[in-house]
């Protein structure tokens, strides 16, 4: 029930039934509630993703610019990290074709990987010893899971067909130094005095991985999947304009660590005609760290796909780039952090929903630039066997132009 209220200074706020939270709407009876009653495990965060490129030195190039450290490099393997203690963010491996092959969460006890195991007719591995069987194409294609620390591993493959890792390990990469913030003069509160405000033209120095998104045809099941398996819940559903009663079309998921607050989202999925990787997002320091940054990247011919602007669900501060082999990665900052005690909310899916302000989304942001590829993927989501038909389709597109 919607209602109102008059603050001390006589300003009338507009409030809703979710006032004060992340969105304006609930769930309705009967829909999803956002989390599942008996998760194998909780998953406590990503640990990092995982690549393959032809071109390792490009990519260590690219790494730097964008603001990585490196953990490890070898001929194979690029190990890529921020500041902040814990694992590293992202490995890349030599392959033929550039290509993402999945994620890794960190799992919270090492016994999880056990019961996970158990649960799935999995195996726990050690990462040293851990051959990767994501690429059955050749067998000079198996990897070692080399971890820089080490640890165990449970593989596992969603039913979008990501393979996903649920890591353990075994030490912690220590903490480098920071970033630090900006000083920042607000109204009546003068921190600085006698100082210009000059922020360094350098990399955005990344201080941790902080979400994954991707794209399905199989989104609820995958959904599904996620909470059922690894005890994620949900932070907000968005739906197509005329179809909730189909269910949601996008999730934003969150770990669930109980009373502490984590990410809004730590992974995000959204039905499409294709099964792929849409971006990953990477924590920086403030605004002005977001900015610089950016401007390094542009002096350096990188290309931006979107930004800067602020999010509406999550309310990060973003930036998006693409990386040389046309990956798209994110700086954010102030992000907001949900405790498990937050039901989820439900908004309609639209392109004006993307950010409170900034500049409108683009083409390339949207993936809305028709390629051969593209076509291929909506020929074969509408022949499938798959959550995509003719009616969600068009509410994408819709969805895309609202």
């Amino acid at each position: 029930m919607s209602g109102t209220h008059v603050d001390a200074v006589g300003v009338t706020d507009f409030g809703t039934a979710h006032q004060d939270l992340h969105s304006d709407r609930g769930a309705l009876r009967g829909e999803h509630p956002g989390r599942s009653r008996n998760p194998v495990v909780k998953v406590a965060d990503l640990a990092w993703l995982e690549f393959e490129k032809p071109d390792l030195d490009r990519a260590e190039v690219f790494a730097r610019d964008f603001g990585f450290g490196i953990a490890a490099r070898t001929e194979r393997e690029l190990w890529l990290r921020g500041t902040f203690a814990g694992t590293p963010c992202m490995v890349i491996r030599k392959g033929r074709t550039s290509r993402f092959v999945g994620p890794a969460f960190r799992a919270a006890e090492r016994a999880d990987l056990d019961r996970l195991a158990r649960a799935t007719g999995s195996d726990v591995r050690d990462m040293r010893d851990a051959h990767d069987a994501r690429d059955a194409r050749d067998p000079r294609d198996a990897r070692d899971a080399e971890v820089p620390g080490g640890g165990k591993v449970v593989d596992l493959l969603d039913p979008s067909g990501f393979p996903v890792r649920v890591v353990h390990c075994g030490e912690r990469l220590p903490a480098l130094p920071e970033q630090r913030p900006l000083l920042l003069n607000s109204g009546t509160d003068h921190r600085r005095r006698n100082l210009a405000q000059r922020p360094p033209r350098e990399p955005s120095r990344i201080q941790r991985l902080g979400h994954l998104v991707l794209e399905t045809r199989v989104f609820a099941r995958a959904l599904d999947w996620y909470l059922d398996t690894l005890g994620m819940i949900v932070s907000d559903f968005l739906f197509l304009d005329g179809q909730r009663d189909r269910g949601p079309t996008m999730a934003f998921v969150r770990c669930d660590q109980g009373s502490l607050a984590v990410d809004h989202h730590t992974l995000a999925m959204h039905l499409g005609p294709g099964n792929g990787y849409v971006h990953s997002a990477y924590q920086v320091t403030d605004l002005d760290s977001i900015a610089a940054g950016g401007e390094y990247l542009d002096e350096r011919g990188y290309k931006r796909s979107w930004g800067i602007g602020r999010h509406i669900q999550g309310s990060q501060l973003f930036d998006y780039w693409r990386d040389p082999d046309r990956f798209m990665l994110e700086h954010f900052a102030d992000g907001d952090l949900f405790s498990c005690d937050l039901d989820p909310g439900w908004a309609p899916m639209s392109t004006s929903g993307l950010a409170q302000w900034g500049p409108p989304a683009t083409r390339d942001f949207l993936g809305a630039s028709p390629s051969p590829a593209r076509v291929r993927d909506v020929f074969r989501a509408l022949r499938g066997d798959n959550e995509m038909d003719p009616a969600r389709l068009l509410g994408l597109l819709k969805a895309a132009n609202s």
